[in-house]
């Protein structure tokens, strides 16, 4: 059972010491999330905003944070989704998916890093951008619809 169902979304430069609950804090800079787990147990929780870990949208000022936030190695073993600032309960997860789920993070990684070693021995422009706070600006920044982008052209 979580106890908290909505985060408030702080951008800040570096996490701060002392974290409040309910508070997502994300640093663009350093390329990291942080909160307290959401079923209240107390622990810290850290997902890195890299290529092969976690990505952070900001629609308006809600963020939703992908993929699901699994803490197996808290013992509360909570797993939960942020989307547009609201926490959602995700089912719990066997230790064979568990297990089966880190073998594939762990794979994808690897394989990341190989392609972008191969680039750079290549001398070839990486085909994924490596992380960067510009290229998380740029991620952060509200997206605009088709038609608002085609009304406000027409509106000039």
């Amino acid at each position: 059972m979580l106890r908290h169902k909505n985060l408030i979304p702080q951008f800040i430069k570096s996490i701060p010491r002392q974290l409040d609950s309910g508070v997502l804090y994300i640093s663009i800079e350093y390329g990291t999330a942080v909160h307290m787990c959401c079923c209240g147990c107390g622990q810290e929780v850290v997902t890195p905003l890299t290529p092969t870990d976690w990505k952070i949208t900001n629609n308006k000022g809600k963020v939703s944070l992908w993929p699901s936030v699994g803490n197996w190695n808290l013992q509360c073993r909570s797993h939960y989704v942020i989307r547009d600032n609201i926490v959602l309960e995700a089912g719990v997860w066997s230790d064979a998916k568990i297990i089966a789920e880190q073998r594939r993070d762990k794979a994808a990684k690897a394989e990341y890093y190989a392609k972008m070693h191969m680039l750079q021995q290549s001398n070839q422009q990486p085909v994924i951008k490596e992380l960067s706070a510009e290229n998380y600006k740029t991620m952060l920044t509200p997206k605009i619809s088709l038609f608002k982008r085609i009304w406000k052209w027409l509106m000039r």
